[in-house]
């Protein structure tokens, strides 16, 4: 296992919260204009969160905007970048724990993040994941695709 500079709770809260911020309020917008009001009890646009959790991370090297803004990224256990599979457990598998023991695996999760060396929380566990300050090594991936800087 390859884990360089993991990012704490603090890091990774914040990170979270900014993307519930800015998720917030892109949906509200986005509410207001199919349905003509701010606030709906479902809409289809719940959905999003998971594109957006999932699907971000896979083709921005690890980011989410609040990740991003936070300094911080995912990757797998090994040093390298996400994929589909990884992520859908991450955050998907990662969310019915929280939710089948009633916010207590969350609780420890932030525990976990707070208190171990390597700051893992339940969801990067489940899907051999890990949040870093690392930043994506650029140089690999301008030889990879022939930009040589």
């Amino acid at each position: 296992m390859d884990i360089k500079q993991p990012a704490g709770f603090w890091a990774r809260f914040a990170a979270r919260v900014l993307d519930g911020i800015i998720l917030g309020v892109i949906f509200t917008l986005l509410t207001y204009l199919i349905y003509g009001e701010f606030f709906r009890d479902y809409s289809p646009l719940d959905s999003l969160n998971v594109v957006y959790f999932v699907v971000l991370p896979i083709v921005w090297s690890g980011y989410t905007i609040g990740k991003k803004a936070a300094g911080i990224r995912i990757l797998q256990k090994d040093g390298t970048e996400v994929g589909i599979g990884r992520m859908l457990l991450r955050e998907v598998v990662g969310f019915l724990v929280y939710a089948l023991t009633l916010g207590i695996g969350l609780i420890v999760s932030a525990f976990m993040v707070g208190i171990r060396e390597d700051k893992r929380a339940i969801h990067d566990f489940i899907a051999g994941t890990y949040v870093t300050h690392q930043a994506p090594d650029t140089t690999s991936k301008q030889v990879m695709e022939g930009n040589h800087a």
